[in-house]
């Protein structure tokens, strides 16, 4: 579908290599924001957040850095009290960029071998055990069991095996790598791979020695066996490598931003209220500018035409057509070039995700700043990054929290709140608002917020399909909440839902429904305010999850 979209908007914006501004940003004017959540403050604040000049804030690289330094801006400036590293607002979470090198020198015998052409290694977790001086032996098809050599026989070894290779490693643990046969159609995927650069968090488990897997073309086999693999049994040795596979590591900066609104109860304020949204987007698209115009109606149209057939979202914007469908659909460039010309753009701004909920946050922090009388219990704001990552600065935070983990009560959690409408999502209307989580660990948690909901007047209708067990969009696992509900925290996850720009370059301020996300912001002030305000600890009556197992939906 990309090599779709791509063709498609090349074909409406050739000629033009230069990427242009994609919103129409309004500019700040200088004029204060209020202290009351608003639609004008939060359109004020997104359109600077989510402008081309932040890059995409990606985490790892310089629009992160731009984003959170807004952020951090904007918390001092309000007066909240900084809770990050070293008495500032930022917690430094220690991402890396793992990429093949490519000077990376390995030979079979005599022979040597060329990363990209004789072999392609595959991404591990961990660092790669040596195969320096190591064997290959041939293992056998896993395709008949029975004929497999002994773990024994593959200690210390490279091991050719063939066939499906799931639990290969459980059988050979004591191997320095394996060697699998991929596709020949796979190879064109496995070059472009070989150049990807991977941004993790740096675990204890990156010193762990792992055996590498090397992706070998059929043609190459004879290069590491010695003879070709129709004339190889089970147990057949070939040649001993030489050299090492080995990755560049180069740190990739990237922060949280933390801070909090002391509570007024000299006892409770000890205690803390934790609401969250994601600092974090994808950065800059690198294959180059598109049309965004042309792709948004393409995906309109590509939208429509699966909602009216399933009654449901597409898993991604312009994905789930037939062959035909696709072939079929077709774009008027000439009625959006009637309305304004080509808009080429390559920053993925990601106003709903998550500028809506970061700048939410932003909003309600203003709010309890200028309060005059505070909640009970403190309030801890904390825009993680790295969420499109993996989640990589909330799981940080809660590992290695900078106040004591026990002390927060609850989280509450939103990400992309400025949606919602029935053109953004079936069944969308201006209340609505998708809950998550928020039984699952307190059935106090659930109950207060429908109590805050309608005496608060909200006006809110609850969406708690996504909430199911098993649901297939396993939104309980992919959002910062699941980091603290793993620690047995509380959580309650608020979103308007997905539509057609989630992860699309015309994800942009323009877009955006203001008063919706002030809505969203003002029901989450309400349910932080009750919350930090009980006279007990909101009631954890669900087994609390092991953090260290796979999260569940």
């Amino acid at each position: 579908m990309r090599t779709l979209l791509f063709a498609l908007a090349a074909l409406m914006s050739a000629g033009n290599p230069v990427a242009a501004q994609s919103s129409l940003p309004l500019k700040y004017s200088g004029k204060p924001t209020q202290p009351a959540i608003t639609a004008a403050d939060a359109m004020t604040r997104l359109y600077i957040f989510a402008d081309d000049s932040m890059m995409g804030r990606k985490a790892g690289e310089e629009g992160g850095l731009k984003g959170t330094a807004y952020i951090e801006r904007e918390v001092r400036r309000l007066g909240l009290v900084p809770a990050g590293d070293n008495g500032t607002f930022f917690q430094a979470v220690p991402l890396y960029n793992r990429s093949f090198d490519q000077g990376s020198t390995l030979s079979a015998g005599d022979s040597p071998l060329v990363g990209g052409r004789d072999y392609y290694p595959l991404s591990i977790d961990g660092t790669p055990r040596s195969v320096n001086g190591a064997q290959v032996i041939y293992a056998g098809s896993t395709l008949d069991a029975t004929t497999l050599i002994p773990s024994s026989q593959a200690a210390g070894r490279v091991v050719l095996v063939t066939g499906p290779t799931p639990g290969i490693l459980r059988r050979y643990p004591d191997a320095v790598a394996f060697i699998v046969i991929p596709a020949e159609q796979n190879l064109p995927q496995l070059r472009r791979l070989m150049t990807n650069v991977s941004t993790l968090m740096r675990e204890p488990a990156d010193t762990v020695m792992r055996p590498i897997t090397l992706a070998v073309p059929a043609a190459s086999i004879a290069s590491f066996l010695g003879v070709p693999l129709a004339n190889a049994r089970p147990g057949t040795i070939g040649k001993t490598l030489s050299g090492e596979v080995r990755y560049k590591m180069v740190d990739a900066p990237a922060r949280n931003v933390v801070a909090i609104i002391r509570g007024r109860d000299s006892i409770l304020k000890r205690e803390y209220v934790a609401l969250g949204a994601h600092n974090d987007h994808l950065g800059t698209r690198s294959g180059g500018p598109l049309d965004t115009d042309s792709v948004r109606a393409f995906n309109e149209i590509a939208e429509r035409i699966y909602v009216a057939r399933t009654h449901e979202l597409p898993d991604f914007p312009g994905t789930g057509l037939s062959a035909f469908e696709r072939a079929s659909l077709k774009v008027n460039v000439d009625s959006l070039r009637r309305i304004r010309p080509a808009r080429l753009d390559s920053v993925y701004n990601g106003a709903d995700d998550d500028g809506s909920g970061s700048i939410g946050l932003l909003e309600i922090a203003e709010k309890f700043a200028t309060d005059r009388i505070k909640p009970k219990r403190s309030l801890l704001f904390v825009w993680h990054t790295g969420e499109e990552l993996g989640l990589f600065g909330s799981e940080f935070f809660t590992d290695h929290p900078t106040v004591p983990r026990d002390s927060i009560v609850g989280q509450l959690n939103i990400d992309m709140i400025g949606r919602g409408e029935a053109s953004d999502v079936p069944g969308g209307n201006p209340g609505y608002l998708q809950v998550i989580g928020s039984r699952r660990l307190s059935t106090e948690l659930g109950d207060l917020l429908e109590q805050v909901n309608t005496i608060g007047k909200h006006g809110f209708r609850f969406d708690y399909a996504f909430d199911a067990a098993g649901h297939p969009e396993q939104y309980y696992c992919r959002s910062d909440h699941y980091e603290y509900a793993r620690y047995g925290i509380p959580i309650v996850f608020l979103s308007t839902g997905s539509h057609v720009d989630y992860h699309q370059l015309t994800d942009e301020p323009q877009y955006i429904n203001y008063s919706h996300l002030a809505r969203v912001a003002n029901l989450l002030a309400d349910l932080a305010q009750h919350v930090a305000n009980l006279d007990h600890r909101l009631v954890v009556d669900h087994p609390k999850p092991d953090p260290t197992a796979e999260c569940v939906q």
